[in-house]
Protein backbone atom coordinates (compact mmCIF):
# COMPACT_ATOMS: atom_id res chain seq x y z
CA UNK A 1 0.00 0.00 0.00
CA UNK A 2 1.71 3.39 -0.77
CA UNK A 3 1.36 6.12 1.42
CA UNK A 4 -0.70 9.94 0.25
CA UNK A 5 2.02 11.98 -1.62
CA UNK A 6 3.46 14.98 0.89
CA UNK A 7 1.66 18.23 0.01
CA UNK A 8 3.15 21.32 -2.00
CA UNK A 9 4.79 21.61 -5.45
CA UNK A 10 5.64 18.43 -7.04
CA UNK A 11 7.51 17.17 -9.95
CA UNK A 12 5.32 14.28 -11.17
CA UNK A 13 2.09 12.89 -9.32
CA UNK A 14 4.60 10.57 -6.89
CA UNK A 15 7.78 12.91 -5.85
CA UNK A 16 7.58 15.81 -3.91
CA UNK A 17 9.40 19.04 -5.28
CA UNK A 18 13.08 19.27 -3.71
CA UNK A 19 13.29 22.32 -1.55
CA UNK A 20 16.07 24.09 -3.46
CA UNK A 21 14.60 24.05 -6.52
CA UNK A 22 12.09 26.78 -6.98
CA UNK A 23 8.06 25.65 -7.27
CA UNK A 24 7.25 28.75 -9.48
CA UNK A 25 8.69 31.32 -11.77
CA UNK A 26 10.53 34.47 -11.02
CA UNK A 27 8.38 37.28 -12.01
CA UNK A 28 9.36 39.08 -15.51
CA UNK A 29 8.11 41.60 -17.30
CA UNK A 30 7.29 40.05 -20.44
CA UNK A 31 4.85 37.06 -19.59
CA UNK A 32 6.01 33.43 -19.85
CA UNK A 33 2.48 31.99 -20.63
CA UNK A 34 4.02 33.60 -24.30
CA UNK A 35 6.43 30.41 -24.90
CA UNK A 36 3.72 28.38 -22.97
CA UNK A 37 1.18 29.05 -25.18
CA UNK A 38 2.91 28.90 -28.59
CA UNK A 39 4.35 25.64 -27.46
CA UNK A 40 0.81 24.42 -26.88
CA UNK A 41 -0.30 25.88 -29.90
CA UNK A 42 2.68 23.97 -31.80
CA UNK A 43 2.19 21.12 -30.32
CA UNK A 44 -1.15 20.75 -31.69
CA UNK A 45 -0.89 21.73 -34.90
CA UNK A 46 1.91 18.84 -34.89
CA UNK A 47 -0.95 16.56 -33.12
CA UNK A 48 -3.20 17.18 -36.24
CA UNK A 49 -1.21 16.88 -38.69
CA UNK A 50 -0.01 13.75 -37.60
CA UNK A 51 -3.04 12.23 -36.41
CA UNK A 52 -4.86 13.55 -40.15
CA UNK A 53 -2.03 12.10 -42.07
CA UNK A 54 -2.18 8.81 -40.64
CA UNK A 55 -5.86 8.96 -40.99
CA UNK A 56 -5.31 9.63 -44.85
CA UNK A 57 -2.58 6.61 -44.59
CA UNK A 58 -4.98 4.35 -43.51
CA UNK A 59 -7.92 4.84 -45.82
CA UNK A 60 -6.36 5.56 -48.86
CA UNK A 61 -2.63 4.59 -48.37
CA UNK A 62 -1.22 7.60 -49.65
CA UNK A 63 -0.45 10.38 -47.61
CA UNK A 64 -0.53 14.44 -47.53
CA UNK A 65 2.17 15.37 -48.96
CA UNK A 66 2.92 18.67 -46.90
CA UNK A 67 2.70 17.24 -43.80
CA UNK A 68 6.42 16.06 -43.48
CA UNK A 69 7.47 19.27 -44.40
CA UNK A 70 5.06 21.45 -42.04
CA UNK A 71 6.13 18.79 -39.19
CA UNK A 72 9.39 19.36 -39.66
CA UNK A 73 8.99 23.01 -39.57
CA UNK A 74 7.00 22.88 -36.48
CA UNK A 75 9.36 20.66 -34.58
CA UNK A 76 12.27 23.00 -35.12
CA UNK A 77 10.02 26.09 -33.94
CA UNK A 78 9.01 23.74 -31.00
CA UNK A 79 12.90 23.40 -30.17
CA UNK A 80 13.33 27.01 -30.47
CA UNK A 81 10.36 28.41 -28.37
CA UNK A 82 11.41 25.66 -25.69
CA UNK A 83 14.90 27.37 -25.48
CA UNK A 84 13.42 30.68 -25.14
CA UNK A 85 11.29 29.20 -22.02
CA UNK A 86 14.37 27.84 -20.91
CA UNK A 87 16.61 30.70 -21.03
CA UNK A 88 13.70 32.81 -19.70
CA UNK A 89 13.48 30.67 -16.75
CA UNK A 90 17.49 30.22 -16.71
CA UNK A 91 16.92 26.71 -17.15
CA UNK A 92 19.52 25.98 -20.00
CA UNK A 93 22.10 23.99 -19.67
CA UNK A 94 25.28 25.03 -17.94
CA UNK A 95 28.08 22.98 -16.04
CA UNK A 96 27.05 22.92 -12.64
CA UNK A 97 30.56 21.95 -11.29
CA UNK A 98 31.19 25.72 -12.53
CA UNK A 99 28.29 27.42 -12.17
CA UNK A 100 27.33 26.72 -8.36
CA UNK A 101 30.68 25.95 -7.26
CA UNK A 102 32.47 29.24 -5.15
CA UNK A 103 31.30 32.17 -3.11
CA UNK A 104 27.62 33.82 -4.08
CA UNK A 105 29.34 37.03 -6.02
CA UNK A 106 31.30 34.16 -7.96
CA UNK A 107 27.99 32.63 -9.10
CA UNK A 108 25.91 35.38 -9.86
CA UNK A 109 28.50 36.75 -11.90
CA UNK A 110 28.96 33.52 -14.07
CA UNK A 111 25.66 33.52 -14.09
CA UNK A 112 25.90 37.12 -15.90
CA UNK A 113 28.24 36.13 -17.56
CA UNK A 114 26.32 33.03 -19.23
CA UNK A 115 23.00 35.30 -20.00
CA UNK A 116 25.43 37.90 -22.18
CA UNK A 117 26.92 35.08 -24.36
CA UNK A 118 23.72 33.56 -24.58
CA UNK A 119 22.20 37.08 -25.93
CA UNK A 120 25.16 37.56 -28.17
CA UNK A 121 24.88 34.09 -29.72
CA UNK A 122 21.05 34.32 -30.68
CA UNK A 123 21.42 38.05 -31.35
CA UNK A 124 24.32 37.40 -33.97
CA UNK A 125 22.24 33.87 -35.45
CA UNK A 126 19.22 36.55 -35.59
CA UNK A 127 21.35 39.40 -37.66
CA UNK A 128 22.83 36.52 -39.80
CA UNK A 129 19.86 34.84 -40.74
CA UNK A 130 18.07 37.80 -41.69
CA UNK A 131 20.21 37.62 -44.84
CA UNK A 132 19.45 34.31 -45.33
CA UNK A 133 15.46 35.17 -45.25
CA UNK A 134 16.81 38.61 -47.56
CA UNK A 135 18.35 35.66 -50.36
CA UNK A 136 14.83 33.93 -49.81
CA UNK A 137 12.87 36.30 -49.99
CA UNK A 138 15.04 37.69 -53.27
CA UNK A 139 15.69 34.77 -55.69
CA UNK A 140 11.95 33.43 -54.63
CA UNK A 141 13.41 30.28 -53.39
CA UNK A 142 11.00 27.49 -52.97
CA UNK A 143 10.46 24.75 -50.35
CA UNK A 144 11.23 21.65 -51.73
CA UNK A 145 8.65 19.47 -50.65
CA UNK A 146 5.59 21.17 -51.52
CA UNK A 147 6.58 24.33 -53.52
CA UNK A 148 5.40 26.98 -50.94
CA UNK A 149 7.73 30.11 -50.17
CA UNK A 150 11.20 29.20 -48.31
CA UNK A 151 10.79 32.48 -46.39
CA UNK A 152 7.56 31.13 -45.00
CA UNK A 153 9.97 29.26 -43.33
CA UNK A 154 13.04 30.85 -42.51
CA UNK A 155 11.73 34.20 -41.41
CA UNK A 156 10.72 32.31 -38.20
CA UNK A 157 14.57 31.77 -37.13
CA UNK A 158 15.31 35.90 -36.60
CA UNK A 159 12.24 36.64 -34.93
CA UNK A 160 12.58 33.23 -32.25
CA UNK A 161 16.35 34.19 -32.23
CA UNK A 162 15.74 37.97 -31.10
CA UNK A 163 13.16 36.56 -28.54
CA UNK A 164 15.68 34.29 -26.89
CA UNK A 165 18.18 36.91 -26.95
CA UNK A 166 15.80 39.43 -25.62
CA UNK A 167 15.07 36.78 -22.85
CA UNK A 168 18.81 36.61 -22.07
CA UNK A 169 18.80 40.19 -22.00
CA UNK A 170 16.40 40.18 -19.19
CA UNK A 171 18.21 37.12 -17.14
CA UNK A 172 20.99 39.42 -16.88
CA UNK A 173 19.20 42.48 -15.53
CA UNK A 174 17.24 40.25 -13.12
CA UNK A 175 20.74 38.44 -12.10
CA UNK A 176 22.60 42.45 -11.90
CA UNK A 177 19.07 43.41 -9.58
CA UNK A 178 20.03 40.51 -7.34
CA UNK A 179 23.42 40.65 -6.83
CA UNK A 180 23.26 44.74 -6.70
CA UNK A 181 20.12 44.01 -3.55
CA UNK A 182 21.75 41.36 -2.02
CA UNK A 183 18.50 39.15 -2.46
CA UNK A 184 18.44 35.72 -2.24
CA UNK A 185 20.85 32.67 -2.25
CA UNK A 186 21.82 30.54 -5.42
CA UNK A 187 22.35 27.35 -3.23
Amino acid sequence: MSSAPEPGAQLDAASPLPPDIAAADEPVKVPLAIEDWATVVIMGLLACITFANVLVRYFTDTSFAWTEEFSVFLMILLAMVGGCAAVARDRHIRIEYFSEAGSLTRRRRLAQFGAAMVALLFFLIAALSVRVVWDDWRFEETSPGIGVPQWWYSIWLPIVCTGIGLRAVGLFIRRGRRSANGEGSDA
